[in-house]
């Protein structure tokens, strides 16, 4: 992803538009995170890009208007006013699936970003939403410790549990773990092959004592389908 929000200088936002739109307009591909509604720069952050970058990601999205930028939109959501809209922001034309901005929320409500409670509502919330829009599930916000592995599992694992299947990372060195940690376990994917496997017609059985009816085929299917990805 190409950031041109946070990680640009006020100074330098008109210079870095342009080397972003040289290096898509070459035939690079990225995902472009543009500077919000209401910044001076944001007019022409869409004007320059939103037919350029396969995707656009805007950040601090609050409301389903502001999200009519192209064919491929993520709402980067990242205050309590766009959790509260959510739901909102999910269905809107052009969204493929939410961000969770955990660092900026974090900010706003005066608490711990690395703390699971403090944000365990808004993250919740957005894989409600999400799946409640029918797109697809959220990617978790980053993990700033960028020397501590085991927090970023923990941070992986926990945004996995509530639903989310991607997670956003600020260094390469974050990739490897983070894919490690998305990927359901061996035992999940066994589990998955035996049931699928017992439930020749879809009718409900049991499977190692367990209750196996459609609900726990599909969660089935879908683990093996994120192993696949």
């Amino acid at each position: 992803m190409i950031d041109l929000e946070d990680a640009v200088a006020p100074a330098a936002k008109d210079a870095a538009r342009a080397h972003a739109v040289s290096w898509l307009t070459a035939g690079n591909s990225a995902v472009v995170r543009i500077n919000a509604v209401g910044t001076p720069w944001h007019g022409a952050d869409v004007a320059a890009l939103a037919a350029l970058a396969p995707a656009i990601m805007l950040p601090k999205a609050e409301r389903a208007a502001d999200l009519a930028l192209g064919p491929a939109v993520i709402p980067l959501v990242e205050t309590a006013a766009g959790v509260t809209a959510a739901a909102e922001l999910c269905a809107a034309r052009g969204v493929v699936r939410p961000a969770f901005g955990s660092i900026d929320l974090a900010a706003q409500l005066g608490v711990d970003p690395s703390s699971h409670t403090a944000l365990l509502h808004a993250r919740s919330a957005l894989a409600l939403a999400a799946a409640a829009a029918g797109c697809a599930p959220p990617v978790d916000g980053v993990t700033a410790a960028l020397d501590d592995p085991d927090a970023l599992r923990r941070d992986t694992e926990h945004a996995v549990e509530l639903g989310f299947t991607g997670k956003l990372c600020v260094h390469p060195r974050q990739i490897a773990p983070v894919h490690e940690a998305l990927r359901p376990s061996e035992a999940e994917l066994a589990w998955a092959r035996r049931v699928l496997t017992a439930a020749t017609d879809g009718s409900a059985i049991a499977v190692d004592g367990h209750l196996v009816d459609r609900p726990v085929l599909q969660r089935a299917e879908r683990l093996l389908n994120r192993a696949r990805h």
